[in-house]
């Protein structure tokens, strides 16, 4: 499909899960630019009401009925072949476009496309630029993968040159994007119910960086291993900046944690010192994270002053490592973590805060990442104070009855970590009524719906 159809806006899009974040930040881009817009989804939410007041047509539950007078549908990877939607669109011949797909065509409207790309953390990188360029007078669009309040959303809507996303890699999504800065934050094994292996994972990505132009940037975090990897063994034709903290031309030096584990630092570019940085997000991985944002920010050419005050007013984006509240002394957070790698870092952070115990609630997130990375799961707690398991989120799969949370939870126990099994949010709720003290911290993590357990202990 031509980037002309996308342009017309008297063309009438639906979208089949419009809820998702990136799907209804999309909607909201197009919504602002004039289209007519509907979509359904299978549950109402606050976002689906904020895209009906916006002026988009929304229907709860997926029907056939609700293709009507349509030019183009834009579905989720999510979205199976057997559903209702596509298959009217394919009766009415109506031209169907998946979510990357569309996204990228989007893009090509813009010259300076950046596509924050990596297994872990592209969602607070991507927010970190968000924060920089808004102190910038350039108009940007901005698509986060997560709510940011600078944005009062998901999505801001410009009318520049200048798009800042986020590139997913699952189902090698982010290779129809159309980058003229590419970041890398790390690459690790993730999507296994798509990829075969880490090496085709990697292969996926050395694929994504080569749609960056000869003009272009990758900004690389050269500290990891896979990263450096296929930086060291292939050539590319763009320009390459490499980040990290003992290694790559953009480095953070003099690092200083302060009590609730939140870092200063200075910027070094190889030995010059650029200038200091103050961050209010816990942890080194948020170190990182700057540095991705300020390597992208310089190739931008954007102000010191952008960069320092923007990373500075960063506080985290909704569901990342996010202050929910405090109740008889105990203070709730919540994180999105729901991978190994990303549950030690936030652990390690939560560490660093001020608390006494921890009680960490931790919702596993689909069947096959839980089955494919079993062991790296039952290694990720191994000095946590109090575990619990909530059952395994399915989100788009169904339960086989392969793998299961309780499985996990007798794997970890071996492991000599204090850890139950609690199998409704209810009963993780009154558990932690009973056992919760003043000083300790609920820590409640996964990609699904567990942040419900600390909202509903604050209530």
């Amino acid at each position: 499909m031509s980037f002309d159809f996308i342009k017309d806006k008297n063309k009438k899009v639906h979208f089949i899960g419009i809820g998702g974040i990136s799907m209804s930040g999309l909607a909201q881009i197009l919504i602002k630019s004039g289209y007519t817009i509907s979509g359904s989804d299978m549950k109402s939410s606050h976002i689906t009401n904020k895209l009906k007041e916006k002026g988009a047509c929304i229907y709860i539950g997926h029907n056939g009925d609700n293709i009507k007078d349509v030019d183009l549908v834009v579905y989720t990877a999510a979205i199976s072949p057997d559903n209702p939607e596509i298959i009217k669109a394919k009766e009415l011949t109506i031209p169907l476009m998946d979510r990357a797909e569309f996204l990228g065509n989007v893009m090509k409207g813009h010259k300076y496309n950046v596509a924050v790309a990596g297994t872990h953390g592209k969602t607070t990188a991507t927010s970190m630029i968000a924060h920089i360029i808004l102190n910038e007078d350039v108009d940007p669009t901005i698509l986060v993968g997560g709510e940011l309040d600078a944005i009062g959303g998901n999505v801001l809507a410009g009318h520049s040159d200048y798009f800042i996303t986020e590139a997913c890699e699952y189902k090698a999504s982010f290779l129809k994007f159309f980058p003229y800065i590419g970041t890398i934050t790390n690459i690790d094994a993730d999507h296994l119910d798509y990829y075969r292996d880490i090496n085709h994972i990697k292969d996926t990505f050395i694929k994504f960086i080569n749609l960056i132009p000869k003009e272009g940037y990758l900004v690389a975090n050269v500290e990891d291993e896979n990263v450096k990897t296929i930086l060291h063994n292939h050539d590319y034709k763009c320009t390459i900046l490499t980040y990290g903290l003992n290694e790559g031309t953009l480095r953070a030096k003099n690092i200083a944690y302060n009590k609730l584990g939140c870092a200063t630092f200075d910027v070094y570019r190889d030995d010059h010192m650029l200038f200091g940085v103050n961050l209010n997000v816990p942890g080194q991985h948020n170190v990182l994270n700057a540095l991705a944002s300020i390597g992208t920010s310089l190739i931008l050419n954007f102000a010191e002053s952008s960069i320092t005050s923007g990373l500075s007013s960063f506080t985290g984006t909704h569901r990342r490592f996010e202050l929910k509240g405090t109740k008889n002394g105990v203070t709730v957070i919540d994180d999105y973590a729901h991978h190994p790698t990303e549950i030690k870092a936030t652990l390690n952070a939560a560490k660093n805060y001020p608390h006494n115990k921890i009680f960490c609630v931790f919702q596993p997130h689909t069947y096959s990442r839980t089955l494919s990375l079993f062991e790296d799961f039952s290694n990720s707690f191994y000095n946590m104070d109090n575990l619990i398991l909530a059952d395994i989120y399915a989100a788009r799969e169904k339960d086989t009855g392969e793998i299961s949370s309780n499985m996990l939870g007798d794997r970890i126990r071996e492991k000599n970590v204090n850890c139950i099994n609690l199998h409704s949010f209810d009963k993780i709720v009154d558990y932690l009524k009973d056992n919760l003290k003043e000083g300790d911290m609920l820590l409640t993590m996964g990609a699904g719906d567990v942040v419900k357990v600390g909202e509903m202990y604050l209530k």
